[in-house]
């Protein structure tokens, strides 16, 4: 009882659903795995619903641009790489059918400092793929929040 009051006082509250400005949504297929990962995060916590056609869509959420990027950021004495950085980039934009911006052109970057070691190679390009993809999960909720906070074009 003591802990649940506890919870109660701090202002703490399951994220429950978001509610978009938009009851369709048209998300591309072919934007890779982030556009599946934002499907289902449309479909399972939100009120709007994926719709497989554009012109069915009351939104369209377009992908500019999508880039993963490593970046060494400092060397040994002897040349080889001590520590690099990897960034993961998305532009994208959310529009109604009539061009008017739920979202206008937008870019999120996500970075990441990793160590490296000549001698675990496997082991950091397994750490390398596990980065990434707690990036693009990042990234993921990032765009969900600027789906909810996005108002409806004016007319």
């Amino acid at each position: 009882m003591l802990l649940a009051a506890a919870l109660a006082g701090c202002g703490f509250q399951l994220r429950g659903s978001a509610e978009l400005p938009f009851d369709s949504v048209y998300v591309p297929a072919a934007a890779g795995g982030i556009a599946l990962d934002l499907k289902r995060n449309i479909q399972a916590g939100t009120n709007a619903k994926v719709v497989d056609d554009p012109k069915k869509a009351e939104a369209v959420l377009e992908f500019s641009r999508e880039e993963r990027q490593k970046v060494i950021l400092s060397l040994t004495g002897t040349g080889a790489v001590r520590e690099f950085q990897l960034r993961y980039l998305v532009s994208f934009r959310v529009r109604d059918s009539k061009g008017g911006d739920y979202v206008p052109q937008s870019t999120i970057q996500l970075t990441r400092d990793v160590t490296f070691n000549d001698s675990a190679v496997l082991a950091k390009e397994s750490e390398e793929q596990l980065l990434y993809r707690d990036m693009q999960t990042d990234m993921v909720q990032q765009i969900m929040r600027r789906l909810a906070a996005a108002k409806r074009p004016q007319a």
